[in-house]
């Protein structure tokens, strides 16, 4: 595997003043919530007016997202990227002071007023927040880079409500003018640390900005929804933040009357969003480890289904009443089936992390530059109403069904699955990697050699390969960060389950002229229309699976394929690569017929991938890749 990790990146100045920019943000909006509610105590105003906060300023923070992510889409897109974060972080610095007034005045008005705002802020903020990723960071690196971000984000969002919640109890009577100092202090570090990020190009200069929301909200909606991977990635996101609100918003409740938590004491409350929230920053972190530093979206199924199944354990671990009542924080931990219920919500964060980074990473990887911060600014619209749903609904099934907390959490459990499946099934290829990815990483040990120096991070090239396993091609998908169209002789790709896979990866079969000259011919039809389109397209000239372990002489259909490209002015450069211990892996032809295959001696083998320089495709001949291919995979068959 790379020796690379995604930590390397809190090193580099082209992350890491962003990524303490966005956590920071995160951070102070949570401290400045928490103490209005914190405020709110030290005024000791009534029982109804802290439930009017409470279902308010959720609505008064989420509403501008509705307003002004069409505006904010836009802006993104035109103006360069690391001035607009300057832009949004000095806009911070005067929310928070007219915040400040608030607290210094005791004026819930203007603290609301204040929330409005920071709406406002977040909602220019977030199109830039993602956008700037794809620009900042390779191809290679988006998974853990956005592993990254939402692990910082989640613990700098845990951090900011205790750090809040803590300011009037720590402080007493001087609790308003400390949240007023915090608060402009934070928004001030934040602006300072902005003018550290390099400069980052517009995705779309030129736009012409439109200042009507209502049809720029439906044409950023519908830029959303132009691949289906992309639409259906921005679904999976939205569904993410439905799901998380309903659970998060029914913790409080859930740690009073099932846990048995002291009324008004948050420590087990707060325990249990600690413990979604680090679950939640280890599962996206270990995205880039599971992975292998590409965009896996295999890992979405995987994710969906871990998600489901501890939110279901959930439910059964305390479906009632608790055992015991009046427990502290350290009581809590030493009643029974508590630790029970601690894997369980670190489980869920932990799958949560597994199902939205990939999906993110494949948005950014996906959508071209030139419109990506529309496309976020149209998934935070969509983001925003699903949050309004999840609320909606928690109150109906509650208030009017008469739903209890672990009722509504089953009902979660089976919605997200159900959700999960449909997604999956109308966009298969979510599926096929996650099929691809459990074959891979389950059956072999791979390391990679040279995959992020070589392979272009954008535009056409051939990839060459030897040919050894019915498995090369899926093991060459999961080392490559971007997608391959594989071309394959027609009766590998007709293989019973293993077909689904490379159809859903849209390879390319091929047959030899003399068995079916028709079908070769559309497969040079195919392989150029994908160089065309600027994709990636793999080959094993060899024509077929080697008998004995040594490569074969490569076919000159290689050579017909970059000829027709030349010919067409558009050549196009080669990777050669080669397949390092494969002959000693499960379904080669070592040891005769599969049936006879040793299991044992060869499952997990150690396979390596190696890709070497590129060589330029006018020139390059059958007999000049061959002899590169065997010069990358030496003696190790």
């Amino acid at each position: 595997m790379s020796s690379h990790s995604q930590f390397a990146l809190l090193k580099q100045r082209r992350f890491l003043p962003y990524f303490a920019v966005q956590a920071l943000g995160a951070f102070n909006d949570n401290v400045y919530r928490q103490a209005i509610i914190g405020l709110l105590g030290y005024m000791t105003v009534s029982a109804d007016d802290k439930s009017l906060y409470a279902m308010l300023a959720p609505a008064i923070f989420i509403l501008p997202y509705f307003l002004f992510s069409s505006i904010a889409g836009q802006f993104a897109e035109k103006l360069e990227k690391s001035r607009l974060i300057r832009i949004t972080t000095a806009m911070e610095i005067a929310i928070m002071s007219l915040a400040a007034v608030g607290f210094l005045t005791q004026n819930m008005t203007v603290l609301l007023v204040a929330l409005f705002c920071t709406g406002v802020q977040s909602t220019l903020f977030g199109p830039v927040k993602y956008s700037i990723l794809p620009s900042v960071l390779k191809p290679e690196e988006l998974t853990g880079g956005n592993g990254l971000v939402e692990m910082g984000t989640s613990i700098a969002i845990l951090v900011g409500m205790i750090s809040g919640g803590m300011i009037f109890v720590l402080a007493g009577t001087h609790g308003p003018v400390v949240a007023a100092i915090a608060i402009i202090l934070l928004a001030i570090a934040g602006n300072l640390l902005s003018r550290l990020i390099p400069k980052v190009d517009a995705g779309a200069p030129d736009l012409k900005i439109n200042w009507n929301p209502i049809p720029e909200s439906i044409a950023i909606w519908r830029l959303t929804r132009k691949q289906p991977a992309v639409r259906n990635a921005v679904l999976g996101v939205s569904w993410f933040w439905f799901f998380g609100t309903m659970l998060t918003s029914q913790l409080p409740a859930y740690a009073e009357l099932h846990l048995g938590a002291l009324p008004q004491d948050t420590t087990i409350y707060i325990f249990g969003l600690a413990l979604f929230s680090i679950g939640t920053g280890i599962g996206s972190l270990l995205c880039e480890k599971l992975s292998a530093r590409t965009v896996e979206i295999g890992l979405v199924p995987m994710g969906a289904l871990g998600m489901s199944a501890f939110l279901l354990d959930l439910y059964f671990a305390r479906s009632g009443l608790p055992p015991l009542r009046g427990l502290t924080f350290d009581s809590f931990l030493s009643a029974p089936g508590s630790t029970r219920i601690v894997i369980d919500l670190v489980g869920i964060g932990l799958f949560a992390g597994f199902f939205v980074v990939p999906l993110f990473a494949l948005i950014q990887s996906r959508t071209p530059r030139e419109e990506m911060s529309r496309v976020i600014a149209g998934m935070n619209i969509q983001n925003a109403l699903f949050i309004v749903a999840a609320a909606g609904i928690g109150i109906f099934l509650q208030r009017v069904l008469g739903w209890t907390i672990p009722q509504l959490f089953l009902a979660l459990a089976i919605a997200n699955a159900v959700v999960a499946i449909y997604i999956f099934t109308i966009v298969p290829e979510f599926l096929m990697r996650f099929l691809s990815w459990v074959l891979v990483r389950g059956l072999y040990k791979l390391r990679l050699h040279g995959i992020e120096k070589n392979v272009p991070d954008e535009g056409a090239a051939l990839l060459v390969c030897n040919h050894v396993s019915y498995m090369d091609a899926l093991i060459l998908s999961a080392s490559v960060p971007r997608p391959v169209r594989f071309v394959m002789y027609y009766k590998i790709f007709n293989i019973p389950v293993m077909s689904w896979i490379f159809r859903t990866a849209k390879a390319i079969p091929i047959a030899g002229a003399r068995e079916n000259p028709e079908l070769m011919q559309r497969a040079f039809d195919e392989i150029d229309a994908a160089l065309a389109d600027g994709q990636l397209v793999g080959i094993f000239p060899e024509g077929a699976l080697t008998r004995d372990g040594e490569i074969a002489p490569f076919k000159s259909g290689v050579e017909k394929a970059l000829q027709r490209a030349s010919e067409n002015e558009r050549p196009v450069p080669v990777v050669p690569m080669a397949l390092k211990g494969m002959w000693t892996s499960m379904w080669s032809h070592r040891d005769g017929r599969m049936a006879r295959m040793r299991v044992p001696r060869r499952f997990r083998a150690h396979v390596e991938v190696v890709a070497g320089e590129t060589i330029d495709g006018k020139s390059a001949t059958a007999e000049q890749l061959e002899a590169r291919v065997r010069e990358l995979r030496g003696s190790d068959a």
